[in-house]
């Protein structure tokens, strides 16, 4: 076989790997070291076993179905979020599905924007379970407004909630993982702590602040190797988000019963995240495509993600002024021409 010859076939490997790789990523629902360790990556089953899991926003969506799969991987569960009947509700759930018992569950009310009441809150699940192994920040509500009509009430609310509400159970959390040298805190990000989205400035803000405060942490814990930091950038996913997103007032919620359909599972958001807990990796971002896609550009191409943005922006803003739900709307016609 000649040289030539060899290096041709060299090539047409190599294009034929490009080719597999790039339908992989067409099919993808998040970014390729999350897939690749829900792949090779150590199991949620023989890790998180027996931990000690304190989450916030328990009562719907996405901190609820972590509660159901936490259930079953045989953990101690703390369950906090403001409604007491929906956390009494998810743990009924727990303990019918689960593998937990009563004594393994704790609801614990708490409201982030009460900062006063987080420090006893912490002493209250280390007197019931004598540690904490994994907080997570999931707790928070988004925005559906343009700026030049949003109360400054709206912004107050979204950085009390999202971004101070979160750092200051964590400040109260860390010192115990500190003494202990080990414990993971995962924070629930999204896909707009990352890239820009209209209608959403206050939001926006917020999870933009927490990227940047659980990045900043994280060097700063170089230290201790045993904590880590995980944040979770979902895009759309299936709950009560928007539905209870604030609008212009902060005594106004969206109340939007639109369909879900185009967004991803809930369950299997949850999973990739439990993925990311064993696997203590830094940053995962979890979408369908096309959004997994927005992930990437904005990361490596930002002046054609900003392009596409500004386009997008456009008819999306469009929307909202004519009383169309803005986020069906353009996600569904967006995910239908992907598809």
């Amino acid at each position: 076989m000649s040289w030539e010859l060899l290096l041709w076939l060299l090539a047409l490997c190599a294009l034929l790997a490009l080719v597999v790789q790039l339908l992989r990523f067409l099919r993808a629902d998040a970014d390729l070291t999350l897939l690749w360790a829900e792949w090779q990556g150590r199991r949620p089953e023989w890790e998180l076993t027996d931990m000690v899991v304190w989450v916030t926003g328990a009562s719907s969506g996405i901190g609820e179905e972590l509660a159901y799969q936490l259930s079953k991987l045989g953990v101690s569960l703390v369950l906090s979020a403001r409604r007491v009947h929906e956390l009494e509700r998810v743990k009924r759930k727990c303990l019918e599905n689960g593998n937990l018992k009563e004594k393994d569950i704790l609801i614990l009310p708490l409201d982030l924007t009460n900062r006063s009441s987080h420090e006893m809150a912490t002493k209250a699940v280390l007197q019931e379970f004598g540690r904490i192994d994994i907080l997570v920040n999931n707790g928070g509500v988004s925005q559906r407004a343009l700026c030049v009509d949003t109360s400054l009430d709206v912004f107050k609310e979204l950085i009390d909630l999202n971004y101070l509400g979160t750092v200051s159970l964590t400040k109260c959390v860390l010192p115990h993982m500190i003494e202990r040298k080990q414990g993971k805190i995962v924070t629930v990000n999204s896909i707009v702590g990352i890239i820009a989205a209209p209608l959403s400035t206050g939001y926006c803000a917020s999870k933009h602040a927490l990227r940047g405060f659980f990045n900043t942490l994280r060097t700063e814990l170089a230290t201790y190797p045993g904590i880590t930091i995980s944040n979770i950038c979902p895009g759309p996913v299936q709950s009560n988000i928007v539905k209870n997103a604030l609008t212009e007032e902060v005594t106004k919620s969206t109340g939007s019963t639109a369909d879900q359909s185009y967004k991803m599972a809930t369950s299997r958001c949850v999973r990739l995240m439990l993925v990311t807990m064993a696997n203590d990796l830094k940053e995962v971002w979890i979408a369908d495509q096309p959004f997994l896609l927005m992930f990437y550009l904005w990361q490596y191409m930002p002046t054609l993600a900003w392009w596409l943005t500004n386009k997008a922006a456009k008819r999306r803003i469009e929307n909202f002024k004519s009383g169309v739900d803005a986020d069906s709307s353009y996600f569904r016609s967006v995910k239908k021409k992907h598809d």
